[in-house]
């Protein structure tokens, strides 16, 4: 007898082949029979009824650092198939640490990950994942964030290394490798790790190679300099002898729109001389981010107290005005800011709730101030805890990329604040939906392959992402026809409609479209890690 049976359903089995007629048989945490069945016995039996059974999902980039371990059954991502969320990106994740560099962290990211009463308790990468075994309805794998060991040997200081502190920072790389960690992940628009050249980021990536790991930059212009930004990228893996995995991958702002096939000639010409580039996208054209991710550099040398000097000094405040409105900050992407790009997401802290959603000359023209100044003054009386939404994508690039083979699903999803962005909670839904099922960009078989058993393969769990007899029961059943994202700018936190059952590790999380409350979840540690042989030294 089966553990848990799926009969009747169309199976898409995440290699891209065509749907076939079939059961599903579990037992324990794997799969263990795919084909017809013939009404064999089992303790659990779903009736799919036609529907489509596939691996569970993985969201190849996300902002679940610290909220799965808040909000357990992450309806968010349950309700979308989600079974899988990739974490620790843009540099800037929340292990390894001491206390701290996670008291820095807690505050920089506030605007990411809000500022729950959470026992932040680790300090490896390792102790970290721990937490996730278990507690949570979905799986997580975790990169080592290049800012984070930055942070921890050099500070916010904007310098090189010092000899001492390379072999620091390579040492925490190589044990956080050994723990589990999938590649190394950087935020080159974010301090502390935009401080980090080109040298020091290829001579890191050496320490991921031995482990199967790979590249993944959030690089260093998507404005003005986007494609140097992608071919200083690729440069790097091609230096060091990894894969490069461009996330969030984008090509945005008017002064690009037409040159997605340079970026896509550029990914080509690369795999051709046998460089592993992939990338993942969002299907979405506005971004989101901390609002003080916008100020120039120069601006965050200091930290958080740092910044927030800038921001309350005359002479500063005149310097960023001139830089954010006219000429271009680096942390705008060398654009002139159009305030009217940005919306509000969420704030932490005292505010007005109804300037939640607005774009800046809005919310400015309420308070009696000028958009620069009604910025400004929003993150100094919030400690910078204010998300952004920036509306600057374009929508012939974002199909474009999408239909390339080495492309897969990332949501990049916040969602923490009063108006999040609404990708947290229908990336994987609207993708299906609108670009494969509504206009027919992709097959459905190549739409589910993208969401499986390629970022599965990219992330090292190739026991994961295909249903096969030996592979790990992460499955979703869903109507191909009902599927639909729900959520909007407007109303972000709206659950995706049509995923019927997910199954995590064996074990039902959403039975009949509703939540179980399982928690089965585990940490996904890289096969190609080994013990801890010893103990990270800060």
């Amino acid at each position: 007898m089966y553990d848990l049976l799926i009969s009747g359903g169309r199976v898409i089995d995440g290699t891209g082949s065509p749907w076939y007629w079939a059961d599903v048989a579990v037992e324990g945490d794997q799969i263990v029979a795919v084909g017809r069945l013939n009404g064999a016995a089992a303790q659990i039996k779903i009736h799919a009824d036609g529907r489509f059974v596939t691996p569970g999902f993985i969201d190849m980039h996300t902002h679940s650092d610290l909220q799965p371990l808040v909000d357990p059954l992450y309806e968010c991502k349950l309700y979308q198939g989600v079974t899988t969320d990739v974490i620790g990106h843009d540099g800037l994740g929340l292990a390894p640490a001491r206390p701290d560099t996670a008291e820095i962290l807690r505050e920089q990211l506030a605007a990411w990950n809000g500022l729950p009463d959470i026992e932040r308790d680790w300090t490896t990468i390792s102790t970290y994942l721990d937490r996730f075994d278990e507690s949570t309805v979905v799986n997580v794998a975790s990169f080592v964030s290049q800012g984070t060991v930055r942070l921890a040997v050099i500070g916010m200081e904007n310098r090189a290394p010092t000899v001492a502190e390379m072999d620091r920072m390579k040492g925490i790389i190589d044990q956080s490798m050994r723990e589990g960690a999938i590649g190394l992940s950087t935020g080159l628009t974010y301090a502390p790790c935009m401080y980090a050249s080109d040298d020091e980021l290829v001579e890191l990536c050496e320490v991921i190679r031995p482990y199967g790991g790979f590249y993944c930059p959030h690089h260093r212009n998507y404005g003005v300099e986007a494609l140097k930004g992608y071919a200083d990228s690729i440069e790097i893996g091609r230096r060091a002898g990894v894969p490069v995995h461009l996330t969030h991958c984008h090509l945005s702002f008017s002064i690009n729109e037409g040159r997605v096939g340079e970026l896509i000639a550029m990914f080509d010409h690369a795999r051709a001389e046998g460089i592993e580039v992939t990338m993942d996208a969002y299907p979405y054209l506005a971004g989101q981010t901390y609002l003080h991710a916008f100020l120039p550099s120069w601006a965050h040398e200091g930290g958080v107290d740092g910044i927030l000097g800038h921001l309350g000094s005359a002479e500063s405040r005149a310097r960023l005005r001139q830089e954010l409105e006219e000429t271009g900050s680096d942390g705008m992407q060398g654009v002139a800011l159009g305030w009217e790009m940005i919306r509000i997401g969420g704030i932490l802290g005292p505010h007005d709730p109804a300037i939640i959603g607005l774009s800046i000359p809005e919310a400015a023209r309420r308070a009696g101030k000028t958009p620069f100044d009604f910025f400004a003054d929003l993150l100094l009386e919030t400690r910078l805890g204010v998300s952004g939404l920036a509306f600057f994508g374009i929508e012939e690039h974002v199909q474009a990329i999408m239909q390339h083979p080495a492309h897969v699903v990332g949501s990049d999803g916040i969602v923490v604040g009063g108006k999040p962005h609404p990708r947290a909670w229908g990336t994987h839904a609207r993708f299906l939906s609108h670009y494969v099922r509504d206009l027919g960009l992709l097959s459905w078989e190549e739409g589910i392959r993208k969401m499986t058993s390629a970022t599965a393969r990219r992330i090292g769990c190739l026991d994961r992402g295909i249903i096969r007899p030996g592979f790990k029961a992460d499955v979703t059943v869903f109507d191909p026809d009902d599927l639909r994202a729900t959520a909007t700018y407007d109303n972000p936190r709206s659950i995706a409609e049509g995923v019927h059952e997910v199954i995590v590790n064996g074990k039902r999380a959403l039975a009949a479209g509703q939540p179980t409350g399982a928690t089965p979840g585990r940490a996904l540690r890289s096969p190609y890690g080994r013990l801890p042989e010893r103990h990270i030294s800060f």
